[in-house]
């Protein structure tokens, strides 16, 4: 995608042409996992009457005057922050559409039991409950639970351990809320997301406009190739293990309420482990295409031990009245580069 040199953002939506002519600053993280997407804008309050009202939509494009702008979805208006000095007013909105009033209960707290039944059955029963459009992947939809309680959690929070517990992702993206492994949340949703190549230019400065910087997290290396987890086998009165991979093993400290669940469990943290390996932070030019859950490629113009394909964890981009605009990518090592 060949980019500009003029970043341009524009609101649209509720209070538009307000938000638009005060803009000061942006920032719209964009996560996979369980973090909604989340779009910051700080405005100018002087002379202005008035506030834009919680629970307004607003939606975000972005991108450069000379290549075009990227419609980055819908928000809506979850936290107003009025500032006296300098004048000034932060609003908050989130991709999930959280309600003040909260008429479905999304954040109430509950203690249920559920099953038997399936991942993708509960999964939907849930979601639907509050709205949402439910998407699950096809690997992850026919996983038999025959026992699991939900212990004062609120429903997302619920389904983000149950996620969890499968190594997948359980996220609300605007009307949808979808179930899936990471890297296919957003082709689920129906979005599609191309790889993205990043070049390092010969003249790589802070004062260049494509200056581009990075850091590779070594640390991130996993010291297990193994897992283990206990369980209460009720019938017998006594605890058991279950493991999964080959030794060293980490040990999981919660413990399972059946076999079932602790062998799920260890058979996520094994995928987790060998998926994390190795990440990168990377600081540089806006770019619209960026997003969680796509692919950045460190083309021949990286150090040798940086290339490949690495798999977008978060984005975070942001611009001002006086900055160019940015992206921060976190990243998990996928690949040699293709």
């Amino acid at each position: 995608m060949a980019l500009g040199f003029t970043p341009v953002v524009e609101i649209y939506g509720a209070n538009a042409a307000l938000l638009n002519e005060r803009l000061l600053s942006w920032q719209h993280i964009d996560a996979s996992g369980i973090e909604s997407d989340q779009l910051t804008l700080t405005i100018d309050l002087h002379g202005l009457e008035g506030l834009p009202d919680l629970g307004g939509k607003i939606g975000l494009r972005v991108g450069y005057l000379e290549s075009g702008l990227v419609d980055k979805g819908l928000f809506v208006i979850s936290r107003r922050t009025p500032k006296l000095f300098p004048l000034t007013l932060t609003l908050v909105a989130t991709a999930a559409p959280f309600s003040v009033a909260d008429e479905t209960g999304f954040k109430l707290r509950r203690s249920l039991s559920h099953g038997p039944t399936t991942l993708g059955a509960l999964f939907r029963l849930l979601t639907s409950r509050h709205g949402f459009s439910p998407r699950v992947a096809p690997d992850l939809a026919m996983i038999k639970i025959e026992h699991i309680d939900q212990s004062n959690e609120t429903d997302m929070g619920f389904l983000t351990r149950l996620a969890c517990i499968h190594d997948a992702v359980a996220k609300p993206i605007n009307e949808l809320y979808v179930l899936a492994r990471r890297g296919q949340v957003k082709s689920l949703s129906g979005k599609v997301l191309p790889n993205v190549r990043l070049s390092v230019t010969t003249n790589n400065r802070p004062d260049d406009h494509a200056f581009i910087a990075a850091t590779l997290d070594e640390s991130a290396r996993t010291k297990y190739q193994g897992c283990k987890i206990s369980w209460w086998d009720a019938a017998a009165g006594k605890e058991r293990s279950v493991e999964s991979g080959i030794a060293p093993f980490k040990t999981l400290r919660q413990r399972g309420q059946n076999a079932e669940e602790a062998l799920a469990a260890c058979e996520g943290e094994v995928r987790r482990m060998m998926r994390e390996a190795l990440k990168v932070n990377i600081d540089c030019p806006g770019n619209p295409g960026l997003s969680a859950e796509g692919v950045v490629v460190l083309d021949e113009t990286w150090p040798d031990f940086m290339r490949g394909r690495w798999s977008i964890d978060k984005v975070t981009a942001s611009g001002n009245r006086k900055d160019s605009y940015r992206c921060k990518i976190a990243a998990t090592c996928l690949g040699s580069a293709t």
